[in-house]
């Protein structure tokens, strides 16, 4: 009986616990945005923000369940060497071009305005990049990765109907396609581009 109780207090705890710690998407978007605004305001050289940057996307991005998805279906002709090769390679490839192009904006403000459950693993977060004299207001929706309600992840940005996502998967599908689908092509490819 006195085992029983522990049980139900264990498991009510772990109920209880998982509810305290979850964060809503649309607020952890506003909050990932405040930060990255916070570092590209600063008065610090390029290569600093990017530094910077990296550190929140590894913080706030599934980097690998992007890398997966913009493979494509070749993920599954992959041996365990060459998955871990891919994932360090999309890693440096993805933290250089996501920080060195955002690198490029002074104090972006983004707006979120709201969020639409898809499903229990998915929440889409609609936000507006405001406007400025020199670039036009931009919406932007991200996917959000809900698994985890404690540790929420961005699957994909939206940027006027565009995923990057998407994008990024065509393009490796292309040079995959290009090179008899020989992924040794593409690692290069990466690791040229991480190493510039």
């Amino acid at each position: 009986m006195k085992f029983l109780k522990i049980i139900i207090i264990l498991v009510l705890f772990n109920l209880n616990n998982s509810q305290v710690y979850s964060i809503e998407p649309d607020v952890f978007v506003q909050s990932t945005v405040n930060r990255a605004s916070q570092i590209l305001s600063k008065n610090i050289s390029k290569e600093e923000k990017m530094k910077q940057l990296e550190i929140i996307a590894k913080e706030t991005v599934d980097i690998i369940g992007i890398g997966y998805y913009s493979l494509g279906p070749k993920r599954k002709e992959l041996d365990e060497n060459q998955k871990k090769k891919y994932e360090k390679l999309f890693e440096g490839y993805f933290l250089k071009s996501f920080s060195s192009r955002l690198a490029e904006y002074t104090n972006p403000e983004i707006d979120v305005k709201d969020k639409k459950l898809i499903n229990k693993n998915y929440t889409i977060v609609n936000s507006l990049l405001l406007g400025t004299s020199e670039r036009p207001e931009v919406k932007i929706d991200w996917r959000i990765y809900t698994k985890e309600p404690s540790n929420p992840l961005i699957r994909d940005l939206i940027i006027e109907g565009l995923s990057l996502a998407r994008t990024q998967k065509e393009e490796f599908n292309s040079i995959l396609n290009s090179n008899n689908g020989d992924i040794d092509a593409l690692f290069k490819i990466l690791e040229k581009f991480s190493n510039n």
